[in-house]
């Protein structure tokens, strides 16, 4: 391609192709990570699973996506091994109850 006074050469073409695709690659996993849902915070945990570790009686512990928490029962008492369901966060606690969906 020859514009007056302008001469580009295949290199040339070929370096702008590159860099424009790469700006193009850059803006488009920006866009991509700000769309994302956040998956940090108290609000994800409620409703997750968990299983006992200690038995709660009413206060034990629980094993959540490899971390240990206190937690406490709302019903009775839940033995170690068991699944349950976190309902709501205090602090570092974890109130939960029994699952009842899964029976091992």
């Amino acid at each position: 391609m020859i514009i007056p006074n302008f001469e580009m050469t295949g290199p040339i073409i070929l370096a702008i192709v590159f860099a424009v695709a790469f700006i193009i690659f850059v803006i488009y996993a920006i866009v991509k990570g700000q769309r994302r849902k956040l998956s940090a915070g108290v609000e994800e945990m409620i409703g997750k699973e968990a299983v006992v570790r200690t038995t709660l009686n009413p206060k034990g512990t629980v094993l959540v996506d490899g971390e240990l928490w206190t937690a406490i029962t709302e019903g009775s008492t839940i033995e170690a091994g068991e699944e349950v369901i976190i309902t709501k966060i205090e602090g570092l606690k974890l109130w939960v109850t029994k699952n009842l969906k899964k029976r091992r």
